[in-house]
Protein backbone atom coordinates (compact mmCIF):
# COMPACT_ATOMS: atom_id res chain seq x y z
CA UNK A 1 0.00 0.00 0.00
CA UNK A 2 1.15 3.55 -1.02
CA UNK A 3 1.48 6.29 1.53
CA UNK A 4 -0.68 8.98 1.50
CA UNK A 5 1.79 11.56 0.16
CA UNK A 6 2.04 9.41 -2.48
CA UNK A 7 -1.56 8.34 -3.92
CA UNK A 8 -4.93 9.92 -4.83
CA UNK A 9 -6.06 10.14 -0.95
CA UNK A 10 -5.66 11.98 1.49
CA UNK A 11 -5.20 11.72 4.97
CA UNK A 12 -9.41 11.40 6.19
CA UNK A 13 -9.16 8.62 2.93
CA UNK A 14 -11.06 10.90 0.37
CA UNK A 15 -10.37 9.81 -2.75
CA UNK A 16 -8.50 12.86 -5.03
CA UNK A 17 -10.99 14.75 -6.94
CA UNK A 18 -9.57 15.87 -10.75
CA UNK A 19 -11.94 18.28 -12.79
CA UNK A 20 -11.34 18.54 -16.39
CA UNK A 21 -12.63 20.85 -18.70
CA UNK A 22 -13.69 18.41 -21.89
CA UNK A 23 -15.16 21.05 -24.07
CA UNK A 24 -11.71 21.35 -26.74
CA UNK A 25 -11.98 17.52 -26.88
CA UNK A 26 -15.88 17.16 -27.57
CA UNK A 27 -15.17 18.27 -31.54
CA UNK A 28 -16.67 15.85 -33.88
CA UNK A 29 -13.88 17.13 -36.64
CA UNK A 30 -10.89 17.66 -34.59
CA UNK A 31 -7.56 19.17 -35.90
CA UNK A 32 -4.45 20.58 -33.60
CA UNK A 33 -5.95 21.37 -30.02
CA UNK A 34 -8.78 19.58 -30.39
CA UNK A 35 -6.65 15.95 -31.17
CA UNK A 36 -4.51 16.57 -28.15
CA UNK A 37 -7.10 17.57 -25.73
CA UNK A 38 -9.10 14.11 -26.79
CA UNK A 39 -5.74 11.82 -26.94
CA UNK A 40 -4.67 13.17 -23.24
CA UNK A 41 -8.68 12.38 -21.66
CA UNK A 42 -8.34 9.43 -23.70
CA UNK A 43 -4.80 8.48 -21.72
CA UNK A 44 -6.01 9.93 -18.52
CA UNK A 45 -9.82 7.11 -18.83
CA UNK A 46 -6.95 4.73 -18.98
CA UNK A 47 -5.28 5.83 -16.04
CA UNK A 48 -8.11 6.48 -13.84
CA UNK A 49 -9.03 2.14 -13.95
CA UNK A 50 -5.40 1.86 -11.80
CA UNK A 51 -6.03 4.46 -9.45
CA UNK A 52 -9.70 2.88 -7.83
CA UNK A 53 -7.66 0.92 -5.55
CA UNK A 54 -8.50 2.09 -1.79
CA UNK A 55 -4.64 3.01 -1.20
CA UNK A 56 -4.23 5.55 -4.31
CA UNK A 57 -8.14 6.00 -5.74
CA UNK A 58 -8.45 9.02 -8.10
CA UNK A 59 -11.46 10.98 -9.57
CA UNK A 60 -12.46 12.58 -12.38
CA UNK A 61 -15.11 14.73 -13.37
CA UNK A 62 -15.48 16.16 -16.97
CA UNK A 63 -17.08 19.41 -17.45
CA UNK A 64 -18.86 19.79 -20.71
CA UNK A 65 -21.40 22.43 -22.67
CA UNK A 66 -23.09 19.44 -24.27
CA UNK A 67 -23.75 16.37 -24.46
CA UNK A 68 -19.98 14.16 -24.67
CA UNK A 69 -19.72 13.08 -28.30
CA UNK A 70 -19.80 9.03 -28.61
CA UNK A 71 -16.27 8.43 -29.04
CA UNK A 72 -15.53 10.19 -25.59
CA UNK A 73 -14.59 7.76 -23.55
CA UNK A 74 -17.31 6.27 -21.88
CA UNK A 75 -18.77 6.73 -17.70
CA UNK A 76 -17.25 3.98 -15.07
CA UNK A 77 -15.64 4.22 -11.80
CA UNK A 78 -13.92 7.92 -11.38
CA UNK A 79 -14.83 9.17 -14.66
CA UNK A 80 -18.09 11.16 -14.78
CA UNK A 81 -19.51 14.00 -17.01
CA UNK A 82 -21.37 17.00 -15.71
CA UNK A 83 -22.56 18.86 -18.48
CA UNK A 84 -23.10 22.63 -17.25
CA UNK A 85 -26.20 25.05 -19.21
CA UNK A 86 -25.71 27.28 -21.03
CA UNK A 87 -23.02 27.61 -23.41
CA UNK A 88 -22.42 31.39 -23.61
CA UNK A 89 -19.69 32.61 -22.02
CA UNK A 90 -19.01 28.92 -20.17
CA UNK A 91 -15.39 29.51 -18.96
CA UNK A 92 -16.67 33.01 -18.10
CA UNK A 93 -18.86 32.60 -15.31
CA UNK A 94 -20.78 28.92 -16.51
CA UNK A 95 -18.10 27.16 -14.76
CA UNK A 96 -16.94 29.07 -12.75
CA UNK A 97 -20.06 29.63 -10.58
CA UNK A 98 -20.31 25.71 -10.45
CA UNK A 99 -16.71 25.10 -9.52
CA UNK A 100 -17.91 27.99 -6.45
CA UNK A 101 -20.73 26.36 -5.58
CA UNK A 102 -20.41 22.75 -6.06
CA UNK A 103 -19.72 20.72 -2.55
CA UNK A 104 -18.12 18.39 -4.50
CA UNK A 105 -15.27 20.51 -5.01
CA UNK A 106 -12.20 19.72 -7.50
CA UNK A 107 -8.57 19.00 -6.18
CA UNK A 108 -6.99 20.68 -9.10
CA UNK A 109 -8.47 21.69 -12.33
CA UNK A 110 -7.07 21.01 -15.96
CA UNK A 111 -7.93 22.71 -18.99
CA UNK A 112 -6.32 21.16 -21.74
CA UNK A 113 -6.29 24.28 -23.64
CA UNK A 114 -5.50 27.87 -22.93
CA UNK A 115 -8.46 29.63 -21.44
CA UNK A 116 -8.82 28.11 -17.26
CA UNK A 117 -12.23 29.11 -15.79
CA UNK A 118 -11.97 33.27 -15.16
CA UNK A 119 -12.67 32.46 -11.31
CA UNK A 120 -11.48 29.18 -9.95
CA UNK A 121 -11.54 28.34 -6.17
CA UNK A 122 -9.12 25.70 -6.44
CA UNK A 123 -5.50 25.72 -8.38
CA UNK A 124 -5.64 25.26 -11.98
CA UNK A 125 -3.79 23.86 -14.68
CA UNK A 126 -3.77 24.79 -17.86
CA UNK A 127 -2.22 23.83 -21.66
CA UNK A 128 -0.33 26.09 -24.03
CA UNK A 129 0.17 24.56 -27.56
CA UNK A 130 1.78 27.94 -28.90
CA UNK A 131 2.52 31.36 -29.17
CA UNK A 132 1.62 32.06 -33.14
CA UNK A 133 -1.04 34.63 -31.59
CA UNK A 134 2.06 37.11 -30.07
CA UNK A 135 4.43 36.08 -32.62
CA UNK A 136 2.13 36.32 -35.62
CA UNK A 137 -0.57 38.58 -34.74
CA UNK A 138 -1.02 39.26 -38.26
CA UNK A 139 -2.18 36.18 -39.47
CA UNK A 140 -4.93 36.65 -37.09
CA UNK A 141 -8.71 37.69 -37.01
CA UNK A 142 -9.12 40.90 -34.44
CA UNK A 143 -11.68 39.18 -32.86
CA UNK A 144 -10.13 35.89 -32.30
CA UNK A 145 -6.47 37.66 -31.64
CA UNK A 146 -8.18 40.08 -28.96
CA UNK A 147 -9.18 36.72 -27.37
CA UNK A 148 -6.33 34.82 -27.55
CA UNK A 149 -4.25 37.53 -26.23
CA UNK A 150 -6.74 38.59 -23.05
CA UNK A 151 -7.83 35.50 -21.76
CA UNK A 152 -4.55 33.56 -22.43
CA UNK A 153 -2.94 36.13 -20.10
CA UNK A 154 -5.26 35.78 -17.38
CA UNK A 155 -5.34 31.90 -17.47
CA UNK A 156 -0.99 31.98 -17.21
CA UNK A 157 -1.42 34.64 -14.60
CA UNK A 158 -3.50 32.43 -12.16
CA UNK A 159 -2.34 28.77 -13.27
CA UNK A 160 -0.73 26.38 -10.65
CA UNK A 161 0.68 24.70 -13.23
CA UNK A 162 1.32 24.68 -17.74
CA UNK A 163 2.03 22.23 -20.09
CA UNK A 164 3.01 22.86 -23.19
CA UNK A 165 3.95 20.14 -26.53
CA UNK A 166 7.44 21.33 -27.34
CA UNK A 167 10.69 22.61 -25.44
CA UNK A 168 10.44 25.83 -28.04
CA UNK A 169 6.98 26.74 -26.81
CA UNK A 170 8.54 26.16 -23.11
CA UNK A 171 10.70 29.18 -23.73
CA UNK A 172 8.47 31.03 -25.43
CA UNK A 173 6.05 31.06 -22.66
CA UNK A 174 8.97 31.80 -20.35
CA UNK A 175 10.54 35.05 -22.68
CA UNK A 176 6.54 36.43 -23.56
CA UNK A 177 4.78 35.58 -19.85
CA UNK A 178 7.68 35.30 -17.34
CA UNK A 179 6.87 31.96 -15.91
CA UNK A 180 9.79 30.33 -14.14
CA UNK A 181 10.59 26.96 -15.72
CA UNK A 182 9.50 25.02 -13.59
CA UNK A 183 6.40 26.03 -13.70
CA UNK A 184 6.07 24.53 -16.43
CA UNK A 185 6.13 20.95 -18.08
CA UNK A 186 6.33 19.70 -22.10
CA UNK A 187 4.23 17.24 -22.86
CA UNK A 188 5.23 15.67 -26.47
CA UNK A 189 2.05 14.49 -28.67
CA UNK A 190 2.40 11.44 -30.23
CA UNK A 191 0.64 9.28 -32.62
CA UNK A 192 -3.09 7.55 -31.69
CA UNK A 193 -3.36 3.96 -31.74
CA UNK A 194 -5.36 3.78 -34.94
CA UNK A 195 -3.09 5.59 -37.03
CA UNK A 196 -0.19 3.21 -35.64
CA UNK A 197 -2.44 0.39 -36.99
CA UNK A 198 -2.86 -0.66 -40.69
CA UNK A 199 -5.98 0.51 -41.95
CA UNK A 200 -8.60 -2.14 -41.84
CA UNK A 201 -11.15 -0.56 -44.44
CA UNK A 202 -12.19 -1.23 -48.31
CA UNK A 203 -10.88 2.42 -48.99
CA UNK A 204 -8.28 2.40 -51.32
CA UNK A 205 -5.41 4.43 -53.07
CA UNK A 206 -6.88 4.15 -56.44
CA UNK A 207 -10.29 5.25 -55.40
CA UNK A 208 -9.35 7.70 -53.44
CA UNK A 209 -6.98 9.29 -56.39
CA UNK A 210 -9.98 8.81 -59.00
CA UNK A 211 -11.87 10.68 -56.25
CA UNK A 212 -9.44 13.96 -55.81
CA UNK A 213 -8.57 13.42 -59.58
CA UNK A 214 -5.01 13.02 -58.86
CA UNK A 215 -3.19 11.77 -61.70
CA UNK A 216 -0.04 11.44 -60.90
CA UNK A 217 2.66 11.01 -57.63
CA UNK A 218 1.79 13.90 -55.73
CA UNK A 219 3.17 15.67 -52.79
CA UNK A 220 1.15 16.17 -49.71
CA UNK A 221 0.08 19.22 -47.06
CA UNK A 222 -2.11 18.06 -43.99
CA UNK A 223 -3.23 20.89 -41.51
CA UNK A 224 -5.63 23.91 -41.17
CA UNK A 225 -5.52 26.99 -43.97
CA UNK A 226 -4.35 29.63 -42.03
CA UNK A 227 -1.51 32.38 -42.66
CA UNK A 228 1.37 31.24 -40.46
CA UNK A 229 1.33 27.39 -42.65
CA UNK A 230 2.74 29.66 -45.51
CA UNK A 231 0.65 28.05 -47.88
CA UNK A 232 0.64 30.60 -50.80
CA UNK A 233 4.89 30.47 -50.18
CA UNK A 234 4.39 26.60 -50.96
CA UNK A 235 2.33 27.35 -53.91
CA UNK A 236 4.14 29.80 -55.30
CA UNK A 237 7.37 27.34 -54.82
CA UNK A 238 5.38 24.67 -56.50
CA UNK A 239 4.29 26.39 -59.25
CA UNK A 240 8.42 27.17 -60.31
CA UNK A 241 8.83 23.63 -59.92
CA UNK A 242 6.44 22.57 -62.48
CA UNK A 243 8.14 24.64 -64.49
CA UNK A 244 10.51 21.97 -64.51
CA UNK A 245 9.66 19.51 -67.22
CA UNK A 246 11.72 17.15 -64.80
CA UNK A 247 8.72 17.69 -62.20
CA UNK A 248 6.06 19.09 -64.19
CA UNK A 249 3.59 15.91 -63.37
CA UNK A 250 4.01 16.26 -60.23
CA UNK A 251 0.55 17.37 -58.36
CA UNK A 252 0.28 19.10 -54.65
CA UNK A 253 -2.89 17.78 -52.66
CA UNK A 254 -3.59 19.62 -49.33
CA UNK A 255 -5.61 18.25 -47.10
CA UNK A 256 -7.67 20.28 -44.03
CA UNK A 257 -10.20 22.51 -43.30
CA UNK A 258 -10.38 26.13 -43.85
CA UNK A 259 -9.72 28.18 -41.22
CA UNK A 260 -9.34 31.84 -41.80
CA UNK A 261 -7.55 34.18 -44.15
CA UNK A 262 -7.61 31.81 -46.73
CA UNK A 263 -8.74 33.19 -49.39
CA UNK A 264 -5.69 34.58 -51.03
CA UNK A 265 -4.51 30.57 -51.28
CA UNK A 266 -7.46 29.87 -53.87
CA UNK A 267 -7.08 33.10 -55.64
CA UNK A 268 -3.27 32.10 -56.22
CA UNK A 269 -4.09 28.81 -57.75
CA UNK A 270 -6.08 30.16 -60.34
CA UNK A 271 -3.79 32.83 -60.99
CA UNK A 272 -1.11 30.37 -61.23
CA UNK A 273 -3.22 27.99 -63.48
CA UNK A 274 -2.89 25.09 -61.13
CA UNK A 275 -6.37 24.32 -60.88
CA UNK A 276 -5.62 20.53 -61.95
CA UNK A 277 -2.44 20.58 -60.12
CA UNK A 278 -3.17 21.33 -56.58
CA UNK A 279 -6.14 19.51 -55.04
CA UNK A 280 -7.85 20.55 -51.74
CA UNK A 281 -9.34 18.31 -50.21
CA UNK A 282 -11.10 19.35 -47.47
CA UNK A 283 -11.36 17.86 -43.92
CA UNK A 284 -11.22 14.05 -44.67
CA UNK A 285 -11.83 10.96 -42.40
CA UNK A 286 -9.05 9.88 -41.13
CA UNK A 287 -8.90 6.14 -42.78
CA UNK A 288 -8.98 8.48 -45.97
CA UNK A 289 -6.33 10.92 -44.65
CA UNK A 290 -4.15 7.69 -43.88
CA UNK A 291 -4.35 6.23 -47.46
CA UNK A 292 -3.23 9.26 -49.17
CA UNK A 293 -0.40 10.28 -46.77
CA UNK A 294 0.97 6.69 -47.29
CA UNK A 295 1.41 7.02 -50.72
CA UNK A 296 2.60 10.52 -50.87
CA UNK A 297 6.02 11.05 -52.35
CA UNK A 298 6.99 13.24 -49.55
CA UNK A 299 4.68 15.52 -46.57
CA UNK A 300 5.78 19.08 -46.79
CA UNK A 301 5.20 21.90 -43.96
CA UNK A 302 6.25 25.18 -44.69
CA UNK A 303 5.06 26.70 -41.69
CA UNK A 304 6.63 30.13 -40.21
CA UNK A 305 5.62 28.44 -36.96
CA UNK A 306 4.82 25.57 -35.24
CA UNK A 307 4.07 24.53 -32.10
CA UNK A 308 4.61 21.07 -32.08
CA UNK A 309 3.60 19.99 -35.27
CA UNK A 310 1.38 16.39 -35.02
CA UNK A 311 1.26 15.53 -38.49
CA UNK A 312 4.78 15.43 -38.96
CA UNK A 313 5.18 12.54 -36.63
CA UNK A 314 2.37 10.73 -38.72
CA UNK A 315 3.88 11.02 -41.67
CA UNK A 316 7.37 9.87 -40.32
CA UNK A 317 5.64 7.09 -38.72
CA UNK A 318 3.76 6.34 -42.22
CA UNK A 319 6.69 5.92 -43.65
CA UNK A 320 6.82 8.79 -45.62
CA UNK A 321 9.55 11.33 -46.29
CA UNK A 322 8.74 14.72 -44.64
CA UNK A 323 10.17 18.06 -45.51
CA UNK A 324 9.96 21.05 -42.70
CA UNK A 325 10.58 24.30 -41.74
CA UNK A 326 13.87 25.05 -39.74
CA UNK A 327 12.17 27.50 -37.67
CA UNK A 328 10.48 27.41 -34.05
CA UNK A 329 9.90 23.75 -32.29
CA UNK A 330 10.06 21.71 -36.15
CA UNK A 331 13.93 20.77 -35.60
CA UNK A 332 12.77 19.45 -32.35
CA UNK A 333 10.37 17.43 -33.67
CA UNK A 334 12.20 16.45 -37.37
CA UNK A 335 15.77 15.74 -35.73
CA UNK A 336 17.88 13.87 -37.97
CA UNK A 337 14.78 12.39 -39.94
CA UNK A 338 13.58 15.65 -42.38
CA UNK A 339 14.57 17.73 -45.14
CA UNK A 340 14.57 21.38 -44.13
CA UNK A 341 13.18 24.52 -45.29
CA UNK A 342 16.34 26.66 -44.18
CA UNK A 343 14.01 29.82 -45.11
CA UNK A 344 10.10 29.56 -45.31
CA UNK A 345 10.12 33.01 -46.42
CA UNK A 346 11.36 32.55 -49.42
CA UNK A 347 10.19 30.46 -52.56
CA UNK A 348 13.57 29.55 -53.59
CA UNK A 349 14.14 28.25 -50.61
CA UNK A 350 10.98 26.06 -50.76
CA UNK A 351 11.39 24.51 -53.90
CA UNK A 352 15.25 23.52 -53.64
CA UNK A 353 14.21 21.34 -50.50
CA UNK A 354 10.72 19.87 -52.80
CA UNK A 355 13.77 19.25 -55.32
CA UNK A 356 15.90 17.71 -53.04
CA UNK A 357 13.12 15.64 -51.41
CA UNK A 358 12.14 14.31 -54.97
CA UNK A 359 15.34 13.60 -56.25
CA UNK A 360 16.63 11.14 -53.43
CA UNK A 361 17.79 7.75 -54.58
CA UNK A 362 16.27 4.38 -53.83
CA UNK A 363 18.45 4.04 -51.25
CA UNK A 364 18.82 7.39 -49.84
CA UNK A 365 14.88 7.77 -49.78
CA UNK A 366 14.93 4.35 -47.81
CA UNK A 367 17.42 5.67 -45.38
CA UNK A 368 15.39 8.93 -44.45
CA UNK A 369 12.27 6.97 -44.41
CA UNK A 370 13.74 4.48 -41.83
CA UNK A 371 15.04 7.74 -39.59
CA UNK A 372 11.59 8.78 -39.99
CA UNK A 373 10.43 6.03 -38.55
CA UNK A 374 12.53 5.80 -35.59
CA UNK A 375 11.92 9.41 -34.97
CA UNK A 376 8.37 9.10 -34.45
CA UNK A 377 8.69 6.48 -31.52
CA UNK A 378 10.19 9.46 -29.33
CA UNK A 379 6.42 10.80 -29.17
CA UNK A 380 3.83 8.76 -27.34
CA UNK A 381 0.77 9.89 -25.95
CA UNK A 382 0.78 7.09 -22.90
CA UNK A 383 3.63 9.30 -21.53
CA UNK A 384 2.29 12.50 -22.28
CA UNK A 385 -1.17 11.50 -20.26
CA UNK A 386 1.09 9.50 -17.40
CA UNK A 387 3.53 12.86 -17.18
CA UNK A 388 -0.02 15.05 -17.14
CA UNK A 389 -1.17 12.57 -14.26
CA UNK A 390 1.99 12.41 -12.09
CA UNK A 391 1.59 16.91 -12.08
CA UNK A 392 -2.27 17.07 -11.64
CA UNK A 393 -1.64 14.75 -8.38
CA UNK A 394 1.26 16.66 -7.31
CA UNK A 395 -0.92 19.86 -7.36
CA UNK A 396 -3.75 18.18 -6.12
CA UNK A 397 -2.05 16.61 -2.98
CA UNK A 398 -0.83 19.95 -1.80
CA UNK A 399 -4.30 21.43 -1.98
CA UNK A 400 -5.84 18.80 0.29
CA UNK A 401 -4.68 20.26 3.27
CA UNK A 402 -6.80 23.62 2.57
CA UNK A 403 -10.40 20.93 2.36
Amino acid sequence: MKSSNTSGVDKEGRAMLIGLDGNEANVKNRVGSNVYAFEILCQLYKLATSYQLPATRIKFKIYLSSNPLPDLPKEKLGWEYKILKPKFFWTQWRLPLELCLTKDRPDVFFTPGHYAPRFCPVPSVISIMDLAFLKYPKSFRQKDLHQLVNWTAYSVKKAAHIFTISQYTKKDIVRFYKVPEDKITVTYPGISKSKKQKVKSKITIQNLKRRYKIYSDYLIYIGTLQPRKNLTKLIEAFSALSANSAFSAITLVIIGKKGWMYDEIFKLVHRTDLCKRVVFTGYIKEEEKQVLLKSAKAFVLPSLYEGFGIPVVEAMAAGVPVVISKVSSLPEIGGKAAIYIKNPKSVTSIAEALIRVLKLTKDQRKKLIALGLKQSKKFSWQRAGEKTLEVLKKIGRKNENQR
